[in-house]
């Protein structure tokens, strides 16, 4: 079975490894350091801070941000559940917008129209691996004076007019196995703001502004030694592994160009993507449902995933509370998406079969 993601682990990475683990320092220490700052540099923020998850980068960047009980945040009902979740852990309010139909992100037209006077940040998704329109959110943040989060947790590298994505407001990262770069479990937070930083920091470490002295409500959201030291190995590759993910995209949208009703993603204007998924729509013109291709590529040993089946506002946890918006774009897009392998492991044998067993469809 072609496998939907596969991490690339090297050996000098195993050696350092087994260096930390007979050296008895496993602990936040100084290879996490070395990692948020070469992250930092890499992403172009002043400040990155090493955290246990993607989902702790979103929680605390916004606590640091003062978002609390009563607040409202505007975000995208299509993404993992994770970018709502991180709202409802700050007894804050998800307020969905629906999304474009063609990036699959928020779209900026129809924000505004979400906007109470209760709303005080924007959380968007650079989903799949391509940054959102961050030019107009942005604009709208400044008018109304609310707080960017960038969700960049399936975009690392990815850029917009040039800039890194989670470089503009308050960005967060996942280095979960199947992201284009990972560190077994973890995430980071990037900032030029010093004050955010410094609370993040506080906050993933119990509240701790000084050895056993609290002075916030915090949490163990620290990063190990170990997941630090594969974080740095991969990182010296993210380029070359986001080369391979957008050369293999390229091979997969010739392969699959003029097929009836199946839709190749679209790269942006202005933008970089770096193909965290590769994933296609499969509209009515096509020969099959999507669940019907999607068995028809299990069946002839092609992995595939669905990203995402049902629309966070769909879930059961959101009906419970009450949410019954009508947002047709994104109910849409969970019906009809199909993500193919496109991990950089992928060899031009594979890509081959992925079309060929498409194509036979």
């Amino acid at each position: 079975m072609l496998a939907v993601s596969k991490p690339k682990i090297y050996e000098s990475t195993g050696n350092l490894l087994v260096e930390i683990l007979f050296s008895g320092s496993l602990a936040q220490g100084r290879l996490v350091e070395q990692f948020e700052q070469a992250f930092a540099g890499y992403i172009g923020t002043d400040y990155a801070i090493a955290v246990s998850s993607g989902t702790a980068a979103l929680h605390l960047s916004l606590l640091a941000h003062g978002i609390d009980e009563g607040d409202e945040v505007i975000t995208t009902p299509f993404s993992f559940i994770a970018s709502a979740n991180a709202i409802l852990y700050c007894r804050a309010k998800p307020v969905f917008c629906d999304i474009n139909p063609v990036s699959f992100n928020l779209d900026p037209a129809l924000i505004e129209a979400r906007i109470t006077p209760r709303t005080r940040a924007i959380l968007g998704v650079h989903l799949y691996g391509q940054a959102f329109d961050v030019a107009p959110i942005l604009d709208i943040c400044k008018r109304h004076n609310l707080v960017l989060i960038e969700d960049a947790c399936q975009a690392h590298g990815a850029e917009y007019k040039g800039a890194k994505a989670g470089s503009f407001g308050t960005g967060c990262f996942s280095f979960y196995p199947t992201k284009n770069m990972t560190t077994g479990e973890g995430g980071m937070i990037a900032t030029n703001d010093e004050q955010i930083a410094q609370r993040c920091r506080m906050l993933r470490n119990h509240g701790q502004t000084e050895r056993y002295y609290h002075t916030a409500l915090g949490f163990n959201a620290r990063m190990t030694e170990i997941a630090a030291a594969i974080g740095l190995g991969q990182l010296e590759r993210l380029e070359d592994f986001n080369l391979s993910r957008l050369n293999n995209a390229r091979v997969l949208s010739t392969g699959l160009d003029n097929i009836p009703g199946l839709i190749p993603p679209a790269i942006l204007p202005d933008r970089k993507h770096v193909f965290h998924q590769y994933t296609i729509r499969v509209t009515a013109g096509y020969s099959l449902t999507r669940d019907q291709l999607a068995k028809h590529l299990e069946t002839n040993g092609v992995g595939y995933g669905i990203h995402y089946p049902l629309p966070i506002h769909h879930q059961p946890l959101y009906r419970d509370l009450g949410y019954d918006d009508c947002l047709p774009r994104a109910e849409t897009a969970s019906g009809g998406v199909l993500s193919l392998p496109v991990h950089p492991s992928l060899t031009h044998e594979d890509l081959n079969t992925i079309i060929e067993v498409i194509r036979s469809a």
